[in-house]
């Protein structure tokens, strides 16, 4: 006797899912940034606000709408996301603010300054118009310069101990602290400094002159160009390291031949930030390099004057004229500002041109 096996039953058929929910428009934020723009303007008319209570109300209404609304179309997680979202842009157009309008009120004020007189005329002998920033120029990088050179041996030296000899040792570690003491030091600490240092050293109370400025400014820049280096070292792998001696290499020959060059770009970047750090620093420079309104191109004798003492003396003593001392001023911080921007640039070109050159 035979039986025969029923059929096999199929399955019910599920419902075809979606594999992509609904999504806002790409346009959704500035959408909703321009409606949230006009309902605070709106407001602020009506009620007579600032431009500033205006900023923060668009601000939130636009918070608001884009998670309301994405939460309606899109899903929680989606709502979240672009609500994070838009905190962050709003926290980046905030640091933005402050730039710009500092830029522009330097630009507008100190553009018409600039010309040949202004950049190669000193203020020897000028009363009222006239004159330029040509002294304190050349005292900015003598002396910016001369901290460099201290600064820089300094600290990359220490940076090859506390990563490549030092490690996790006590000392390193006690060397890591001082660093980070040394970096929250007021500015016009380290001109005491220099000026008690020097002054003891030549028996002279009342010296100045320039070099001092560039040890004053290297103490500023030595834990900046410690920290740097030492994390752009630690970034090296360590296979490098070991293939070099593997070859029989000895280890202060692979710290030459491949650490260095391996981490330079990050190294050079680091150095760049430390000087457009000290660049503009006034307080140790008023007390051990002093100011003159002549031209000083040796460093280890006279004043010298510097851009950000310039600066200070043109707005707190403007003589008769303070129209044109004010003027030559926001010229002088047009230029320092030109100066910044150019060594970060410079510091850029470097690391590209120093980068480990990588193929196949």
């Amino acid at each position: 006797m035979t039986t025969t096996a029923p059929p096999p039953t199929t399955p019910p058929a599920t419902p075809h899912l979606p594999l992509r929910s609904a999504r806002l428009p790409r346009s959704a934020p500035a959408l909703v940034a321009v409606a949230s723009l006009a309902a605070a303007g709106v407001l602020a008319l009506l009620l007579g606000w600032g431009i500033i209570a205006w900023a923060v109300v668009a601000g939130l209404l636009h918070l608001v709408a884009i998670t309301v609304w994405s939460r309606a179309v899109e899903n929680p997680r989606a709502a979240t996301d672009r609500f994070v979202t838009s905190l962050i842009w709003m926290a980046l157009i905030i640091a933005f603010v402050p730039l710009v309008s500092l830029l522009y009120i330097v630009v507008e004020n100190g553009a018409g300054q600039i010309d040949g007189q202004f950049l190669t005329y000193s203020m020897r002998n000028v009363v009222g118009e006239g004159g330029g920033i040509y002294h304190s120029l050349v005292g900015t990088l003598l002396i910016t310069l001369g901290a460099t050179v201290i600064s820089v041996p300094i600290g990359l030296m220490t940076s090859i101990y506390l990563v490549e000899y030092g490690a996790r040792s006590k000392v390193a570690g006690w060397i890591r602290f001082l660093v980070d003491v040394m970096t929250g030091i007021p500015s016009i600490v380290a001109g005491l400094f220099a000026f008690a240092l020097f002054a003891l050293i030549f028996n002279d109370p009342g010296i100045h002159f320039g070099i001092g400025g560039s040890v004053a400014l290297s103490l500023l820049m030595i834990p900046i160009v410690v920290r740097s280096a030492e994390e752009m070292l630690k970034l090296v792998p360590g296979d490098l390291r070991e293939a070099s001696y593997a070859l029989g290499v000895p280890k202060w020959r692979t710290i030459v031949k491949v650490v260095i060059p391996t981490a330079l770009p990050g190294i050079i970047t680091g150095v760049t930030l430390a000087v457009s750090r000290v660049i503009g620093e006034t307080a140790p420079l008023l007390i051990i390099a002093g100011s003159t309104d002549s031209s000083n191109f040796n460093l280890f004798g006279g004043q010298m004057s510097t851009l950000p003492v310039f600066i200070y003396y043109s707005y707190t003593q403007p003589g008769l004229n303070p129209e044109f001392a004010q003027g030559r001023a926001w010229g002088a911080a047009l230029v320092l500002i030109v100066i910044v921007m150019l060594l970060n640039l410079l510091a850029r070109v470097l690391g590209k041109a120093f980068a480990p050159k990588t193929g196949r």
